[in-house]
């Protein structure tokens, strides 16, 4: 039987196969890669499936198992091409999507651009009014729904044609019950559109991000839930009957359906998955303390794991394309920087590359496919860094020629410098910007990179590692087995998991035993949530594990914390628990708590979690030897970031045993990715392949 891993970048598809069915060297893992089809992402997962199954010599019946990472809901929201969605609200508050916190995102910025105004989830027109009210603090019902306003509101959404409808009330995260009778009226006039409630969706406290979470789960509803139907119909056609699992932004892995009915959860499905990927090398070699860059052909994803442990953002910053999403996503930052990326000198003469990128069609000028504008991969190209030969171990042709072509028309003459000049400036501008991007999301946060090793993967992350850890004063750089292919690994490294979520508006610092009985009944209900969801998946008991959490703030306070509960029932005696660790989570953000304060509990969580069997990578056969001349292909000129042309030897990655080093300069060579040595530096191979790259001493 064989699992697989997919994951979808913007030009490469990358797959894994793991199967016992396979033996020799490879251990039972086969790597591929295949362009992505950017018109229908389906397309080039079925055949990356199909290809790597007759590589492996696995038929497709065979597959027990197949995750899936997909930008497919990512796309939709960067290019503001979802659903037309019609909405259903309180009357008097049509107009919360619009004001949202009357918080300007750039206080001194006078040209900034507010997405949920210029570029609305929800049109005005059909954001609709009706009838109905609900208190706080305990959910009654002060004025009954209007059922007729419901159905005319429905009716005139109807004539207009909307894909999706949302119904948002205030309140509902207290008492839902009329958000699900107006879903009800709804879906007998409308019965094949989407419909969603805000409760089902972020059953928590605020009204606007509620609403805003609503509004983007059915803005990529209806396009994600067909794409993940069509994909499940297109494996089966294929003969393919394995259970099918989706990448979310928290690092867990749901159903079709899960992705079908809450897409919000898989916004960040691809960037998740290299970030597992990324702590997944690290512990190859036993080494915790991470920062994870993903450079791909079209944008870096960076993230910093600590201690083993990868972060969740904190609810005030999970926003997707200027959105607030209240979806738990790891904690990580995208930028436009990758191998398509593209570079030119803009109107006021400033050298800029990205974030605009070539993509997968027509890709970078090397490719052939019409692309005139000059990428980061030219550049590597014309430096002499990737061999026209070996791209993708010779599977796909580049024409060096065109990347020199490129190169001079479009930079050359407007920047007065030679055509190895200007590819050099390419390469320091982008690493200066995904170095600035790193900072922001260690140093700034209090996280000192010295103490870190920068994991480099993605196809184009092994040859801008080196010079990142360098820039950062990151301690060394890890360059995983395949790491062309490290955010499909992260698909079959990390376990099965939802999350369910109510708002329990209590100061847990003071509470008495009556209002820790209701706390203790609504965890015990999202457990039994939570529990329904596994016997769904057909999970046993004893692989089920339960993480209860109180996201908590001091009070006055405007945002929360995660915080565990003890293990069993919450009682006076062991209340201090969750406290401290909420202190805790507070000293870590923020490098202080303040003890004496009282603590409020916002939001419950409880995470459900499932363990998977994990990919089993293959240890090398060990050896010895510095620079070992089997491993040797060649040698030809190469240019590094010092400016310096060195003859530099190309290392055959895959002839390269345990324990053998390689000095710098140096180039190793794979079918999935290219890792450059630069003079000064050594790699040491280690006992599962990862290259672990140092500073000479």
């Amino acid at each position: 039987m064989a699992k697989i891993g997919v994951d979808v970048g913007g030009t490469f598809t990358d797959i894994i196969l793991d199967s016992e069915k396979i033996g020799g060297d490879s251990g039972g893992v086969t790597v591929h890669k295949v362009p992505s089809t950017p018109e229908d992402q389906s397309i080039g997962v079925i055949r990356g499936i199909t290809e790597i199954c007759d590589k492996a010599g696995v038929a497709l019946g065979d597959i027990e198992k197949v995750v899936h990472g997909t930008t497919i809901a990512t796309n939709a929201v960067i290019e503001y091409d979802g659903a037309e969605v019609g909405m259903l609200t309180t009357r008097g508050f049509r107009d919360i999507l619009h004001l949202a916190r009357h918080k300007r995102p750039h206080n001194f910025s006078m040209q900034f651009d507010v997405p949920w105004q210029s570029k609305p989830l929800v049109k005005r027109r059909n954001r609709i009014p009706v009838s109905e009210r609900i208190l706080p603090p305990d959910g009654r019902i002060e004025e009954a729904l209007n059922e007729d306003d419901v159905r005319a509101a429905a009716e005139l959404l109807k004539k207009r044609g909307v894909d999706a409808v949302i119904i948002c009330f205030i309140y509902s995260f207290l008492n839902n019950t009329h958000e699900q009778r107006a879903k009800e009226i709804v879906k007998e006039i409308l019965p094949d559109t989407y419909v969603s409630c805000s409760s089902e969706v972020a059953d928590v406290i605020r009204e606007y991000e509620r609403f805003s979470t609503a509004a983007m789960n059915a803005f990529i509803g209806p396009r994600t839930s067909f794409y993940l139907r069509n994909l499940e119909s297109a494996l089966r056609a294929q003969g393919v009957n394995a259970e099918i699992r989706v990448m979310q932004s928290n690092g867990g892995v749901t159903t079709i359906e899960g992705g079908s009915e809450r897409p919000v959860t898989i916004l960040m499905s691809g960037p998740a998955g290299g970030v597992i990927g990324g702590k997944w090398a690290g512990e190859l070699s036993g080494v915790e303390n991470l920062i994870t860059v993903d450079i791909g052909g079209t944008s870096a994803d960076i993230s910093v794991v600590p201690r083993g442990e990868v972060r969740i953002m904190n609810p005030r910053d999970t926003m997707v394309g200027g959105y607030p999403i209240l979806s738990p996503m790891i904690d990580l930052a995208t930028i436009g920087a990758g191998g398509g990326s593209i570079a030119y000198v803009d109107e006021g003469g400033a050298f800029r590359v990205g974030p605009r990128s070539a993509g997968a069609n027509p890709g970078p000028a090397c490719y052939g496919k019409g692309g005139e504008e000059p990428t980061v991969t030219d550049a590597q190209v014309v430096l002499g860094r990737l061999d026209a030969e070996q791209f993708l171990g010779g599977g796909v042709a580049i024409d060096p020629a065109l990347s020199t072509k490129a190169i001079e028309d479009n930079l050359c003459t407007k920047l007065n410098m030679s055509v190895e000049e200007a590819a050099l400036g390419v390469i320091r501008v982008l690493n200066s910007n995904m170095a600035l991007e790193i900072r922001a999301n260690s140093v700034a946060k209090g996280i000192d990179p010295r103490d870190y090793a920068l994991v480099a993967f993605g196809g184009a992350g092994p040859l801008h590692g080196v010079a990142l850890a360098k820039t950062v004063a990151a301690r060394e750089t890890i360059v995983p087995p395949a790491p062309g292919i490290n955010a499909a690994i992260g698909l079959l490294a990390t376990d099965m998991q939802y999350e369910f979520t109510r708002s329990a508006l209590i100061t847990i610092s003071t509470a008495e035993q009556g209002e820790l009985d209701k706390l203790n009944g609504q965890l015990d209900e999202l457990v039994a949530l939570a529990d329904a969801a596994l016997d769904a998946d057909d999970i046993a008991p004893e692989d089920r594990k339960f993480t209860r959490v109180a996201e908590c703030r001091y009070q006055g306070q405007g945002f929360e914390l995660r915080a565990e509960f003890p293990d069993g029932t919450v009682s006076a005696e062991n209340k201090q628990v969750v406290i401290e660790n909420f202190h805790e989570s507070h000293r870590r953000d923020y490098g202080h708590a303040f003890e004496e304060q009282n603590v409020e509990i916002i939001t419950l969580r409880v995470i459900a979690t499932a363990a998977t069997e994990k990919l089993s990578w293959p240890a090398l056969e060990a050896g010895e030897g510095h620079n070992p001349e089997a491993a040797v292909m060649y040698t030809r000129p190469t240019t590094f970031d010092s400016g310096e042309t060195l003859d530099t030897p190309r290392y055959d990655r895959g002839k390269l045993k345990s324990g053998q080093t390689v000095a710098g300069p140096a180039i190793i060579i794979q079918h999935d990715s290219t890792s450059l040595i630069p003079p000064g530096y050594t790699a040491e191979v280690t006992q599962y392949g990862n290259l672990r790259v140092r500073e000479a001493t």
